[in-house]
């Protein structure tokens, strides 16, 4: 007799393009999940390096491959929900890394929560050697979220939320057209239809890279404009303050990402037009003098001593790498 395999409850999806460094810790911190029902699709983007040689490496049957000619995050992640038959997704950057509770945490959350179609939880941010470099937002947001995350993606990244895979079909997968901020844009259409809960814990430690899709900004600026706009024009009613709002916070975070090493001269020139942007639109631009005056010092001191703004970030690294291991220290 032929028995049927059974089906996973949740798929994870890793889309992956040339990161032989980091692909086999992204893998490993799936596999080390105290959730074990689920599969885990890698879909290769037409890699030229290492990278397939990498994950064909690893031995574990959850782990399912196909590869593709590169063709984009977008395109790879809807191929990979394309291949994906659990009942719940999660999306997973390839130099991203899980806490092990991620997904239990989040199935839970659901499972407790049934309008809700979509869990998610908070984010801290690491460095290329996986080295933690700051607390991401504690923004804790159950039910109804649209018009709090149209003033900022308080899920901050795509290898985030768990949702449920019929609710992604219905939306049609991830705008292709997107060169940038697709993640943002289908929280944002996910939270205009469905409820979410929110897990109240660190559980995604998100790389931050030089190379990374997120470190060009002016594209990064071009389609997020472009996600907000679409979205407030599919809901008019909302609130024309919240706009400026939107602006201003996403022109805050433009601003302190082009403050971020590597330090450089254009980076300069783009962080001072985007500070002007969110002074200009930020309601609040007089309560919050004394952050953007900060915001101001570190752009004229990029200007003008760039050496000076690489030594003040290096002392600030260390000191919260000493705070983090007291801390650590202290739970054990």
């Amino acid at each position: 007799m032929k028995t049927s395999k059974p089906i996973p409850k949740i798929s994870v999806i890793i889309p992956t393009c040339n990161n032989e460094k980091t692909i086999k810790h992204t893998i490993q911190s799936v596999l080390n999940q105290t959730f074990t029902d689920l599969e885990l699709i890698v879909i290769n983007d037409g890699s030229e390096d290492s990278t397939l040689e990498v994950v064909t490496k690893i031995q574990d049957s959850r782990i399912k491959v196909f590869s593709y000619s590169n063709a984009g995050g977008n395109v790879s992640r809807n191929r990979g929900l394309d291949h994906a038959v659990g009942e719940f997704v999660s999306f997973l950057d390839a130099d991203d890394l899980w806490t092990p509770d991620k997904l239990q945490s989040q199935l839970k959350a659901l499972q407790k929560n049934v309008t809700a179609k979509v869990a998610y939880s908070w984010t801290d941010y690491i460095d290329e050697n996986g080295q933690f470099l700051l607390s991401g937002k504690r923004i804790n947001v159950n039910g109804n979220g649209y018009e709090k995350l149209l003033l900022n993606n308080f899920l901050e990244n795509g290898s985030n939320p768990l949702i449920y895979r019929k609710a992604l079909i219905t939306l049609g997968g991830f705008d292709e057209s997107l060169k940038a901020a697709q993640d943002w844009d289908m929280w944002l259409r996910l939270a205009s239809n469905f409820d979410f809960i929110c897990v109240p814990s660190v559980q995604i430690l998100y790389r931050i890279s030089s190379n990374s899709v997120s470190s060009n900004l002016v594209r990064q600026e071009k389609t997020c404009l472009q996600v907000l706009e679409k979205a407030y024009k599919e809901k008019p009613s909302t609130l024309k303050q919240s706009w400026n709002i939107s602006l201003a916070n996403l022109y805050k975070y433009l601003t302190c990402k082009a403050l971020q090493k590597p330090f450089n001269r254009q980076k300069g020139l783009a962080s001072a037009r985007f500070l002007w942007k969110y002074f200009i639109n930020d309601p609040s631009r007089f309560q919050n003098i004394n952050f953007s005056l900060k915001l101001f010092l570190k752009i004229v001191i990029l200007f003008t001593s760039p050496t000076l703004l690489y030594s003040i970030r290096n002392r600030r690294e260390v000191k919260s790498q000493k705070a983090e291991t007291l801390l650590n220290i202290w739970v054990a």
